[in-house]
C-alpha cells in the first residue's frame, strides 16, 4: 500500500479545534479527540442562534475541559454597539476569572477590553487578515493568533506562515459563506436579523426565481442553488494543511447535530495522527472522506485552498446531502456499570441486530455501537419494537434518559 505523503518537517501536530454549542456536543468533542472547543454565550457570537452556553455556565465548562487538557475559546465576533460596552466587559470578566484560555474577537473595542482584563484574544476570520502586515499590527494590538480569512489560498497561507510568529488558524470543514469572511447583508436587508450580529436566518441557501418585469415571465433557479456554498471539506489534502504550518484547524458547525460532531472531529483527529504515524494512505483519505458523507452536508468543495471556487462549488440541493440520517426509537432507562448494560425502552420504530445505533446524552455526548445480542425480558430476540424494554452490551457510560437512534442508510 503506497504513502501519499511523508511528513517534510518537523511540525508540531496542529490543534484540532470542534464547535460546542450545548452540553452534549460539548461532550461529544472532548470524546471524540478535540484538542481544544469553541463556544457562545448567548450574547455577541456570529451564531447566536445557535444553541449557547450562558456565562454562569463557563466554570463548568472549563472545568470538564481542563480534565481532558483541552483548551476553552469563547467567540465574541460580532460588531459591537455602544450599548453592548457593557455586555463585553462582563463576559470578559467572566472568561477571565473562570479561566477560559481565549477570547475570539474582531471588534477592536473587544480587544481593548481583552487587554484591560489581560485576557489573552485572537482574531476571528470576520477580521479577514489576508497578509503578515494586517498579522504584525493585530500582533501590535496583543493578538496571539489570527483566524486567516477564509479566502486564503494554500499558497498565501504558506507565505504569511513564513513572515508572522503569530499563531494561524484556517477552517477545515463546515459551512461556507459567499460573504467575504461571512460579512453580509443579505439576511439583514431582507428580514432584519444580522448575520453580523451571528443572527442570520439564510435567506442565501433557499431556491430562487428570476422573474423578467416586461414580460411577466420567470424561471427557477433550480440546478445551482447560486448564493449557497457547498461545505468546505479538505480531509483529501489534509497532509499539505499540516505541512504549511498551520497551528489549528478549526471546525465549523455549531448550528449542527452532535453526532455531526462526533464524525467530523473523530474523522480529523483520526488522519492527523496518521499523517504524524506516517500511515497516512490514499485509500484511507477515501475511506474517511465516505465517513464524513454519512453526515450533514451540502456537497463537498476544497473552498479558496487551490484558487477561486468554480461554478461546481454551489449547492445543487437545498438542505443536506447526508448518506445516512438517524431515526428515534427510545431513551436509555439505566446503565449498569460492572456489566456494562444498557437498558432501553422503545419508543418508536424497531431495532435488530447489528442496526447501527447511536445513543445521545447531555454528558454522555454521542455514543456509537452496534448491538450483537438484545435481550427482552430475559429472551435473546433478533428484533425488537416499540413497547418492548430491552437490554444490550454498551461498553461506554451513558444516562438514563439518554436518548437512542437507529442510524438509516440513505439510497
Amino acid at each position: 500500500m503506497m504513502i501519499d505523503q511523508q511528513p517534510t518537517t518537523n511540525r508540531q501536530q496542529p490543534e484540532l479545534m470542534s464547535p460546542a454549542g450545548d452540553w452534549t456536543m460539548l461532550s461529544t468533542a472532548i470524546n471524540a479527540g478535540a484538542d481544544a472547543v469553541y463556544f457562545g454565550v448567548g450574547k455577541l457570537n456570529m451564531r447566536a442562534k445557535a444553541a449557547n452556553f450562558t456565562i454562569e455556565d463557563l466554570p463548568e465548562i472549563v472545568r470538564m475541559c481542563k480534565e481532558r487538557n483541552i483548551k476553552t475559546y469563547l467567540t465574541l465576533n460580532t460588531i459591537v454597539y455602544e450599548e453592548e460596552l457593557k455586555d463585553v466587559e462582563e463576559i470578559v470578566s467572566a472568561s477571565k476569572i473562570a479561566g477560559v484560555d481565549r477570547i475570539i474577537c474582531w471588534d477592536l473595542a473587544v480587544t481593548q477590553i481583552c487587554r484591560k482584563h489581560e485576557m489573552p484574544f485572537c482574531i476571528s476570520t470576520q477580521g479577514s487578515v489576508s497578509n503578515s502586515l494586517s498579522a504584525d499590527l493585530y500582533k501590535q494590538l496583543g493578538a496571539v493568533r489570527i483566524v486567516l480569512a477564509r479566502e486564503c489560498s494554500l499558497e498565501e497561507i504558506k507565505k504569511i506562515r513564513a513572515l508572522t510568529d503569530l499563531e494561524i488558524e484556517a477552517f477545515i470543514h463546515g459551512a461556507m459563506c459567499i460573504a467575504v469572511s461571512g460579512r453580509c447583508f443579505m439576511s439583514h436587508h431582507l428580514f432584519g436579523p444580522s448575520a453580523n450580529k451571528g443572527e442570520c436566518i439564510q435567506p442565501c441557501r433557499r431556491e430562487y426565481e428570476v422573474k423578467d418585469t416586461t414580460t411577466g415571465k420567470s424561471m427557477v433557479l433550480g440546478e445551482d442553488y447560486v448564493l449557497s456554498a457547498k461545505d468546505l471539506c479538505t480531509i483529501e489534502f489534509i497532509d499539505k494543511l499540516i505541512e504549511a504550518g498551520i497551528d489549528s484547524f478549526k471546525i465549523e458547525g455549531r448550528k449542527r447535530s452532535p453526532e455531526y460532531v462526533a464524525k467530523v472531529v473523530s474523522v480529523y483527529r483520526r488522519a492527523i495522527d496518521l499523517y504524524f504515524e506516517k500511515k497516512l494512505t490514499a485509500e484511507i483519505k477515501k475511506e474517511l472522506l465516505k465517513e464524513l458523507e454519512e453526515v450533514y452536508n451540502r456537497g463537498f468543495s476544497s473552498g479558496f485552498y487551490f484558487g477561486k471556487p468554480s461554478s461546481e462549488d454551489y449547492a445543487d440541493i437545498y438542505g443536506s446531502k447526508a448518506t445516512t440520517r438517524k431515526e428515534f426509537v427510545g431513551k436509555v432507562i439505566n446503565y449498569y456499570k460492572k456489566n456494562q448494560i444498557v437498558y432501553v425502552e422503545l419508543e418508536s420504530g424497531k431495532i435488530s441486530l447489528k442496526d447501527n445505533l447511536l445513543i445521545i446524552g447531555p454528558t454522555s455526548g454521542v455514543v456509537s455501537l452496534v448491538p450483537d445480542e438484545i435481550q427482552n425480558e430475559n429472551t435473546f430476540v433478533e428484533t425488537a419494537v416499540k413497547g418492548d424494554r430491552i437490554t444490550f452490551s454498551c461498553s461506554e457510560l451513558v444516562r438514563p434518559h439518554d436518548r437512542v437512534y437507529k442510524i438509516m442508510k440513505i439510497f
